[in-house]
């Protein structure tokens, strides 16, 4: 891939790296897009592994990251693996010339990212990362709304992605500090974060307070019933529902909560609450991400009179739309690589950390 405007359908080679749910994900939506050839795969389940390469017919599996990276005409990879090995990887990757899609969170803290945006800047390559929630065709049917200013100027919203039993896997790398970097504010609450700014068109954070609970987890509990806090390789050293009052410059407020382990609803719950000068709405998808559209109210009125209404929606193409877009970048040549940098992931992360000192310190920090 030189550094000039590519074709619209020049041929790419690209490698995952990661077998579980996510590198699953990125590996079936490349083999949907003309032009894309994964030519390797990686990842430590050698039963995995091998079942993949065969089902996908993949012509080069690795055991160790480290031997994909190093491997000769790949253009691009995906980063589907623990959040501790992101920037490992990816600042590898990029010093190799190689184009990057990551999963989220971009790394474990905002130090990682700076590290990784600083790489593709320096290789003047694309760093993406995998925010598939804003892709949701609710979450795109309501950016709209908000855009074409028929809710007027949004000045206080609510977001939050809940569970009641659902710590992904207690005693896993996802409850150790070290390796996950946080709990549910940095595994599904940076996605909340994520949808809530794009949806209120990205402003300028100027503080956060936030508070971070560890009540269910160290305990055993919230999680699937095989595992127990003590039960795996690691303790529970992360929160198990976190929350944040975020302010913005020009006023607005966001309130962001997220729990892997709460008593409410069996359900998971993600959902976005706006308040507008000129009009309000509400998104609620019940079940979560395997609600593939979410219900969706906009209350206004007409003349002093009630006209609220229920948008339309239709479901979004989630990790297939992230790969997409992934790959239109990377066609677009040098030109467009720029505006990949990773930097909007950047922001989520110095947001995530300082919520992470506001909890830790029990005061409002400024950003």
């Amino acid at each position: 891939m030189t550094d000039t405007a590519a074709d619209q359908h020049a041929r790419l080679r690209v490698g995952v790296i990661g077998l579980g749910w996510a590198g699953q994900q990125h590996l079936e939506a490349y083999q949907n897009i003309p032009g894309v050839e994964v030519i390797a795969i990686a990842g430590m389940e050698a039963d995995l592994l091998a079942q993949l390469q065969t089902e996908h017919e993949v012509p080069h599996a690795f055991a160790r990251w480290e031997d994909l990276v190093e491997l000769e005409g790949l253009d691009a990879i995906s980063v589907a693996v623990p959040t501790f090995l992101h920037a490992p990887i990816s600042i590898a990757a990029l010093n190799r010339g190689l184009h990057v899609l990551c999963e989220k969170p971009i790394a474990r803290n905002a130090d990682e990212a700076q590290q990784m945006v600083d790489a593709a800047r320096s290789a003047g390559r694309v760093l993406d990362i995998a925010f598939n929630h804003r892709r949701r065709g609710d979450i795109q049917s309501l950016k709209q709304i908000i855009d074409n200013g028929d809710l007027g100027r949004p000045y206080y919203a609510k977001a939050s992605w809940l569970r009641r039993a659902g710590i992904p896997t207690l005693g896993s790398w996802f409850t150790n500090r070290e390796m996950a970097g946080g709990g549910p504010l940095a595994d599904i609450g940076v996605h909340v974060l994520d949808y809530a700014l794009h949806l209120l068109g990205e402003p300028k954070v100027l503080s956060v307070s936030a508070s971070a609970y560890s009540e269910l987890g160290p305990k055993g509990r919230g999680g699937d019933q095989r595992y127990t806090a003590t039960g795996g390789a690691h303790k529970f050293e992360v929160e198990d529902f976190a929350s944040a009052f975020i302010r913005f410059e020009g006023g607005g407020t966001l309130v962001l909560e997220a729990g892997w382990a709460v008593f409410r609803e069996t359900e998971d719950l993600l959902d976005f609450t706006v308040y507008g000068t000129d009009g309000g709405a509400e998104l609620r998808a019940v079940g979560a991400s395997n609600t593939p559209v979410a219900e969706l109210r906009v209350f206004a009125d007409k003349d002093g009179r009630n006209a609220d209404y229920t948008p339309k929606a239709l479901p979004g193409l989630a990790h297939q739309a992230v790969a997409n877009d992934f790959i239109e970048a990377v066609r677009g040549g040098s030109s467009v690589w720029g505006a990949h940098d990773g930097s909007l992931a950047l922001t989520r992360a110095l947001i995530i950390d300082a919520c992470y000192q506001s909890a830790a310190e029990y005061r409002e920090v400024s950003l």
